[in-house]
């Protein structure tokens, strides 16, 4: 597979995400369309890192060994932290929603805004 295919389906999934994500009027499928939004850009990035960090790094072969692999695994350790975050995100989305749940009976979007109130 080439860098653009990997870059279509990145975009693909997020748009999916994007439109879950201002459509939808339950909270846990909004929830659910960000964490498609964070795993497009872990697509993304593993990809460019694969791609195009590798074709830097052979345009100058006499780099040390270590600095050669600091950049092979960028992309891989900024996905990881896109995850630690994206499980965070869960945990207090997750624990919102249920105190949400138990003071209105509901879930909607539309009924958090009128907390306001």
């Amino acid at each position: 597979m080439s860098l653009e295919s990997f870059l279509v389906v990145g975009a693909i999934i997020f748009s999916i995400g994007l439109f879950g994500a201002l459509s939808k009027r339950n909270l846990i499928t909004v929830l659910m369309s960000t964490e498609l939004m964070f795993n497009a850009v872990n697509i993304t990035a593993v990809a460019l890192s694969r791609y195009i960090v590798p074709a830097a790094v052979a345009k100058d072969p006499q780099r040390p060994p270590d600095e050669i692999v600091q950049f092979l695994l960028t992309g891989q350790i900024f996905a990881v932290f896109i995850i630690t975050v994206a499980a965070a995100e869960v945990a207090v989305g997750l624990a919102i929603v249920i105190a949400i749940y138990r003071s209105r009976r509901s879930v909607f979007v539309t009924d958090i805004a009128e907390m306001r109130k």
